[in-house]
């Protein structure tokens, strides 16, 4: 009988302390995880410059990266590549977020910066590197992407020429190719500028989106001038003379110009720059990265997607246990909402966000 009740108790103890964890808010975790898990689809449109330069511009697009697939050796390079003789596409690695963009989405977009019933030549490139092509890795995406170039198929009288396939080999390109656009915004492009402006406008934000983007004019009379400053003129605050470079309170730092949630105090750390600084963004999707060289450097700055407000810099120099990265981030761009206010409004959907593993 003693041990009867032994059993019970124990069982009665590991229940309550199962049930302790919250499945609610664990369940809200890995939705938020499964909502920021990424895909990747490999894209050949000949030269990759522009490709690359026209994928990224659409939203839903985490990043971007040019590189060599598909081809006969190990580690190319151009100037091999360009021969025409390895095999090799030029290809851009593309890693979207599939709760923002559909891959049928993606394919179609990119579908019009091609001439598909053309064979190894995409505008003034000629060679086999230059070639069309739709690679996947996930056996899953194969239907789609078949579905994609079949009704592509049926817009053209002639026949297409767009190969799909698994990817085979991959293999980053050098670093002068990295966002060439970016580095060199009047550089050649196959593809016409217009398009680039089609792209940013492609995967519009749901109506139901609560964050939306605010013109200068309105900018204006809501924020401060070291705010607008900051995210409109891309101006930098004062090192340890700013909000919140010393605040560590539980909550999370939204975009002072929408109110969209971008880092959690989770991520914040202490860095000694006398900017907040985080190891990462909730979601990557919800920034965008440029190369600046203003001040004589060359530096990656982050801007809100939404917003399109500058919020500060990136750099390899955070702590290695929390991925390596520092986002150096004005206080002007952010707002900061504490776990009081957040359990108050409308932010309360992002509490499990401060739970601690």
């Amino acid at each position: 009988m003693k041990k009867i009740s032994f059993l019970i108790l124990l069982f009665s103890a590991t229940f309550f302390i199962t049930m302790g964890k919250n499945p609610t808010v664990q369940s809200e975790k890995k939705m938020m995880l499964e909502e920021n898990k990424t895909k990747q689809i490999y894209l050949a449109g000949g030269c990759f410059w522009g490709t690359e330069h026209f994928l990224k511009q659409i939203r839903g697009v985490v990043n971007t990266e040019v590189g060599y697939a598909n081809g006969k050796f190990s580690k190319p390079d151009y100037r091999i590549v360009s021969t025409g003789k390895t095999g090799f596409a030029e290809t851009v690695k593309v890693e979207y977020n599939p709760t923002q963009i559909s891959l049928s989405k993606l394919l179609e977009l990119f579908f019009k910066t091609i001439d598909p019933t053309s064979i190894n030549r995409q505008g003034n490139d000629i060679g086999t590197q230059y070639r069309t092509g739709v690679y996947y890795t996930d056996k899953l995406d194969a239907p789609i992407v078949e579905t994609a170039i079949k009704q592509l198929s049926e817009m053209y009288s002639k026949p297409i020429f767009v190969e799909y396939k698994v990817l085979e080999n991959y293999y980053t390109a050098e670093e002068y190719h990295q966002k060439y656009l970016d580095k060199h915004p009047s550089g050649y492009c196959h593809i016409p500028k217009e398009l680039f402006q089609m792209a940013k406008e492609a995967n519009p934000i749901s109506t139901e989106q609560m964050y939306k983007r605010i013109n200068d004019d309105e900018l204006k009379k809501k924020l401060s001038p070291i705010q607008y400053e900051v995210t409109r003129k891309n101006a930098t605050e004062m090192p340890f003379k700013n909000e919140y470079w010393n605040e560590f309170r539980e909550g999370i730092y939204v975009d002072v110009t929408t109110g969209e949630p971008l880092f959690v105090s989770t991520d914040k750390f202490e860095s000694g720059c006398g900017w907040p600084s985080f190891s990462k963004p909730i979601d990557k999707s919800l920034i965008s990265e440029k190369i600046d060289k203003t001040h004589g450097m060359v530096r990656t700055e982050i801007r809100s997607k939404t917003g399109d407000a500058h919020l500060g810099h990136v750099f390899n120099d955070g702590p290695a246990e929390k991925g390596g990265l520092r986002y150096c981030i004005n206080s002007a761009a952010l707002r900061f909402i504490s776990k009081e206010e957040m359990k108050k409004g409308k932010y309360a959907k992002y509490m499990f966000l401060l739970e601690k593993e």
